[in-house]
């Protein structure tokens, strides 16, 4: 994976979904995809260039979110503030590193996440 991590590209899409099961089993006949599950109500998939992941939710048009990668993400997060970015949840951790989650001026929600 440390590969294709490189410093604030685009790495990672969550998207929402009401039935991980049905989306599992949908991407992995669709194109092969295989999930890894993160207790019940995640789960995630390994791509050549881009990661991404489901979780529980109700999919409505704007809901997949993008997310960059950081080396620092301290240093990415003033980076983002001082370009005008909004932060809407602070850095915290989770299981596999930590994140943050900001608006650009247009509204758009993306995160950022580092080891």
């Amino acid at each position: 994976m440390a590969s294709k991590l490189k410093h604030e590209q685009v790495q990672y899409i969550e998207f929402l979904s009401k039935d991980l099961h049905r989306a599992k089993e949908f991407y992995t006949k669709s194109f092969g995809w295989k999930f890894t599950d993160y207790g019940p109500d995640y789960t995630a998939f390994d791509g050549d260039y881009v990661d991404g992941g489901f979780t529980i939710g109700k999919p409505v048009k704007g809901t997949v979110l993008v997310i960059l990668y950081s080396k620092d993400i301290e240093a990415t997060q003033q980076k983002v503030i001082a370009a005008g970015g909004k932060i809407v949840k602070n850095i915290f951790s989770f299981p596999g590193g930590k994140r943050f989650h900001f608006t650009d001026p247009d509204g758009y929600e993306l995160a950022v996440w580092s080891l």
